[in-house]
């Protein structure tokens, strides 16, 4: 139930609310992800959640509601294993630089809809662009991650524009590599806890038009570094 998700959660930590999903009825920090034929999907990017926050979360609890019979499966990167993959000599280049991640940029699709720019205002003011480090260190572990993604992250700062969009173009593509990833398939009332300082994931976009829902609560986390 939604108290059940809720009270396991705060086991972790203080939760988050998001400003551009519906909520649970009393619950507003659990977070509804619906599609159907009517509204479908707009998530088919690989991301880690909220890395436009200047202290993205420490991680997820997302619990499946409505699952469909054929498809809709969620996919994993290990950012740590994709980190230690890379060559040496850009490893080297990559820890001293940073990113600028943007809520805009990675709702840029709910922005230009019909009202999409006047229902987010209130959410793109407070959101502005935040920089953070293209490797961080686990908080926890202290091992080096890959902190970009191909949802919220914009550029590269410290090299020209045409640079930087062939270094994060390189990046992404690394990350999409499938000896980084793992595949969970869904039943109703499945849970998936994951780290998403050391992770990202992206939904198999397989099941429309048919309907999928989720419903999501998202602990707080830290400044990345």
């Amino acid at each position: 139930e939604p108290a059940d998700h809720h009270r396991f959660a705060s086991c972790f930590g203080s939760l988050q609310r998001h400003p551009a999903f519906p909520h649970v009825d009393d619950y507003p920090e659990l977070i509804i992800l619906e599609s159907d034929r009517a509204r479908p999907s707009k998530i088919d990017k690989w991301h880690c959640d909220m890395t436009y926050l200047e202290c993205p979360p420490l991680g997820s609890v997302l619990r499946g509601t409505v699952i469909p019979d054929e498809g809709g499966d969620t996919m994993w990167i290990n950012t740590e294993a994709a980190w230690a993959a890379l060559p040496a000599a850009l490893r080297q280049q990559l820890e001293a630089m940073t990113a600028e991640h943007s809520f805009a940029h990675g709702y840029r699709e709910s922005l230009a809809e019909p009202g999409g720019r006047e229902r987010l205002a209130v959410a793109v003011a407070d959101n502005p662009p935040v920089l953070h480090p293209v490797m961080r260190r686990h908080p926890v572990s202290n091992r080096p991650c890959l902190f970009v993604n191909s949802l919220f992250t914009t550029r590269l700062l410290g090299v020209e524009e045409q640079e930087s969009e062939q270094l994060l173009a390189r990046l992404f593509a690394h990350l999409e590599k499938p000896e980084f990833h793992c595949r969970f398939h869904w039943e109703v009332d499945s849970i998936a806890f994951w780290d998403n300082r050391a992770t990202q994931h992206k939904p198999v976009q397989d099941w429309w038009p048919a309907r999928r829902c989720h419903q999501r609560i998202t602990i707080e986390g830290d400044r990345p570094v």
